[in-house]
């Protein structure tokens, strides 16, 4: 069963009871916590490449309450080539777009809290 997101605010996530104060990475079978990216507000290649060899059916990106977070155009690009379905939305709505696929397809949700 893929981890459930039981409430989502700015700077704050609760996934099966467990409060998160940092970015996150929300696994099919776990979430990794503090989700650190080599330039803040820009996602780029080499900060989801463990992700993509998860081999995930959909990845989706959650780029801050207001959409602060830019992801690279390589991103997108690698990502259409696995024949990986990608969602870029701002984190609430990534949050309930995660909540609807994840139980059907292999999902990971990589989620900027803040910004």
């Amino acid at each position: 069963m893929a981890p459930k997101v039981e409430h989502y605010e700015f700077g704050r996530i609760i996934v099966d009871g467990e409060v998160y104060t940092r970015d996150i990475i929300i696994f099919p079978d776990r979430v990794q916590s503090s989700w650190w990216r080599e330039q803040g507000h820009y996602l780029q290649m080499c900060d989801i490449e463990h992700i993509l060899d998860e081999r995930p059916e959909v990845l989706i990106i959650g780029t801050g309450a207001y959409g602060v977070m830019d992801v690279a155009k390589e991103v997108v690009d690698v990502c259409n080539k696995r024949g990986i379905e990608l969602y870029i939305q701002i984190t609430a709505e990534a949050v309930k777009t995660y909540n609807k696929i994840a139980e059907s397809k292999r999902t990971v949700a990589a989620l900027h809290l803040t910004c």
